[in-house]
């Protein structure tokens, strides 16, 4: 899963000659890699812009999901991040977290 903060595998040293064995190894190591980077994780943000039929502007239309999914119940629960998770330094800038003292979502600075 995608953090944002996903880093960089150990790759292993290759031998000298061909190894069919070091290569399968080497091509996993890269496909597990490039699939954590490829999940958006629990987070997902969307934009769409459409053309208003009232004012012929066109408006941006963004939707943030943010949720955990339980296995137990196989069911989704929506939250955001806290301010406990901005504190733990979890959150990168930009990112949206709710304020559970003033009951606002505010932005990571």
């Amino acid at each position: 899963m995608s953090t944002g903060r996903t880093k960089f595998p150990t790759l292993p040293l290759a031998p000298t000659q061909y190894d069919q064995a070091y290569q399968d190894q080497l091509n996993n190591i890269l496909r597990l890699y490039f699939a954590q980077l490829d999940n958006p994780g629990p987070s997902a943000a969307s934009t769409r812009r459409i053309l208003s039929p009232i004012s012929s502007i066109e408006e941006v239309i963004s939707a943030f999901n943010f949720s955990d999914f339980n296995t137990v119940t196989k069911t989704r629960r929506i939250s955001l991040p806290t301010q406990v998770d901005l504190a733990a330094s979890k959150l990168r800038t930009g990112d949206l977290y709710y304020d559970t003292a003033t009951y606002v979502v505010k932005i990571a600075p």
